[in-house]
């Protein structure tokens, strides 16, 4: 994955192309705008302040999640320990370059970048940060299994760009690392990703959208682990799936991504897909659409 092209975005942020998988790493309305709302925000780091927690960024791309996360526990003097699973280094290779990127952040950002971009490892009395590169899928049977994680960041391709990062076996390998309690955060809305959330035993809940518009239904998904009423820290970014949201996970868009050994190319996958949502008795996505009044962009199936 080495052909990207610079892409300016509406809020003077910059994001890249990818040649390859036709697809922005951001939306164009702003890659710094997308970090905070949809990632940053509904994490609620402020419960972590003077404290402890683990993360996992799962597609660690341009760094921009992670970035946002380093800044906010820098002010607050959190201690984190961060795993990031990247196939490419060329993306983090551009935001170090890129001056107006690190401006974005505190200095201490760079540095954490650089050394994992030489090292693949950084480590202070604060932070504990590394990078597994290569295919997410094998790397992240590295992360020891005593580790379970408060926050995971899943930040790939949209699904149907590269489904791998989105199949019911590996978002079980991934939801087996979530801490109790723990936020597994996406900007995905996608029906399938939600119903195997939900089937893997989470909590789902929507990112709330910044604006009241049905073209922008939602900001994404939180799926939270063993979630406890009692114990859920109040986060005002989230709240539940209307009722349009759990109708379309009753559609043939609810039908999941399968890769059974972990190893089919992005093809096989599809094809798998599209074979058992032709056969399948499920309520046309397409029918759920023209009852709740979307257009077809609005939605990623």
């Amino acid at each position: 994955m080495t052909e990207l092209i610079e892409v300016l975005t509406k809020d003077g942020s910059y994001s890249l192309r990818s040649l390859i998988f036709q697809e922005n790493f951001h939306s164009l309305l702003g890659a710094l705008e997308e970090t905070k709302l949809k990632f940053t925000a509904p994490s609620n780091l402020k419960r972590f302040k003077g404290k402890s927690l683990n993360v996992l960024d799962i597609c660690f791309g341009l760094g921009y999640n992670s970035a946002s996360l380093l800044n906010e526990l820098i002010k607050q003097k959190s201690y984190l320990n961060l795993f990031g699973l990247e196939i490419d280094k060329k993306p983090l290779e551009y935001s170090l370059k890129n001056e107006s990127f690190l401006k974005l952040w505190d200095p201490k950002v760079k540095t954490i970048f650089k050394s994992l971009y030489r090292k693949n490892y950084f480590e202070d009395q604060f932070f504990k940060c590394s990078v597994l590169w290569g295919d997410a899928r094998d790397k992240i049977n590295i992360i020891p299994s005593s580790i379970k994680f408060d926050l995971i960041y899943l930040d790939g391709f949209s699904p149907q760009k590269c489904p791998q990062v989105w199949t019911i076996e590996f978002l079980s390998k991934v939801t087996e690392k979530l801490n109790s309690q723990g936020y597994l955060i996406t900007y995905s809305s996608s029906a399938a990703v939600r119903k195997t959330l939900r089937n893997l035993g989470l909590e789902i809940f929507t990112i709330k959208p910044s604006l009241n518009n049905r073209t922008f239904w939602s900001q994404g998904t939180v799926a939270i682990s063993k979630f406890e009423k009692n114990k859920l820290k109040p986060n005002f970014n989230l709240k539940k799936l209307s009722l349009m949201e759990e109708e379309h996970l009753l559609t043939k868009a609810s039908i999941p991504y399968r890769d059974q050994g972990l190893n089919s190319s992005k093809d096989d996958i599809i094809k798998k897909r599209f074979d058992e949502q032709l056969f399948s008795d499920l309520l046309s996505t397409n029918k759920w659409r023209e009852k709740w009044g979307m257009t077809k962009l609005s939605v990623k199936s």
